[in-house]
């Protein structure tokens, strides 16, 4: 659906985005995360074919971006919710969606079909006929997104959507977009929220003016941590370390008061081995997890790292 080959956007001397490679598949929520500035909201601008780019080149829903005589028919495949949303206040939320849906070209029995199925979706058909001005921010965002989706695009670009919300309303179009995703929609989401992301993505990538990394969350902790487990024993014996030490071979083990940090390559097939070690060693096993580092732990150590694009 999105594929981008050193995609780079400058502005005077400061690079934006730089050399931005990425692939996004059809029908997946993809989280694009990274500090204010990291270039996130350059990058939808260049893929909607807002702006241009500086170089490189990129593919959104089979069309060239940068290619001008394909700008308009690029822009009717996709949905577009901006960190400022921009509606007419003093319009109704039925005419809001009307307008827009009537720059994209819909006759008018689909374009009806498709306002009242938007505003029922979101609980909004019995206040179609009120100024937009008289809404929540919740409420405005949830019109905006119903605009970006009025014309049917296959894919939409969302732009920290729960930005400035109050934790009710960020929860309200958290849901929508969950819909969205159930729909199979192809979303492509602007976010500093992590915790946001990690209910939503399928995948993330973590930007920074480059691209630092992009994968599943599990697979993004196996990047950066490896897979451990963590066994927690009543009393971590010499005799206890050397056993699981002769059990795995040369697996690193860390051990923190009674608490053992053990690198393995397939939990499954060694957990169990690693429980009957301790037991025939004498050992008396309080715990066994799997290490499962949170995306705020994978997010902050990359940041801050600045590590090579993977």
């Amino acid at each position: 659906m999105i594929d981008t080959d050193g995609l780079t956007r400058v502005f005077g001397e400061i690079t934006a985005v730089d050399e931005l490679t990425l692939h996004v598949k059809e029908g997946e929520v993809f989280g694009f995360l990274g500090p204010n500035g990291a270039g996130k909201t350059t990058t939808v601008r260049m893929l909607a074919s807002l702006i241009s780019k500086s170089s490189g080149s990129a593919t959104v829903a089979g069309y060239e971006i940068g290619d001008s005589s394909a700008e308009l028919k690029l822009r009717r495949q996709i949905g577009l919710l901006p960190e400022n949303v921009g509606l007419y206040e003093g319009m109704s939320a039925y005419r809001n969606l009307e307008y827009y849906g009537r720059l994209n070209r819909l006759d008018s029995t689909t374009l009806r079909k498709n306002i009242e199925r938007l505003l029922r979706m979101m609980d909004l058909w019995e206040k179609r006929d009120l100024p937009v001005g008289t809404f929540s921010k919740g409420m405005k965002q949830k019109v905006a997104i119903a605009r970006a989706l009025v014309h049917d695009p296959v894919l939409l670009f969302l732009d920290e959507p729960t930005a400035n919300l109050d934790p009710e309303a960020a929860k309200m179009v958290r849901d929508f977009i969950l819909e969205l995703k159930r729909d199979q929609r192809t979303i492509f989401l602007n976010t500093h929220h992590l915790d946001e992301a990690e209910r939503i993505c399928d995948r993330v990538g973590i930007l920074k003016t480059r691209l630092l990394t992009v994968g599943t969350l599990e697979e993004l902790k196996a990047q950066l941590w490896g897979t451990r487990t963590v066994v927690r024993l009543e009393h971590a014996s010499e005799s206890i370390v050397t056993a699981l030490r002769a059990r795995l071979g040369a697996r690193k083990i860390e051990v923190s008061g009674n608490r053992l940090l053990i690198e393995v390559a397939d939990p499954e097939r060694e957990n169990p081995e690693i429980a009957e070690a301790v037991l025939a060693s004498g050992g008396r096993l309080r715990e066994l997890t799997q290490l499962s580092p949170s995306l705020e732990e994978v997010y902050l150590r990359l940041i801050r790292e600045e590590g090579p694009a993977a």
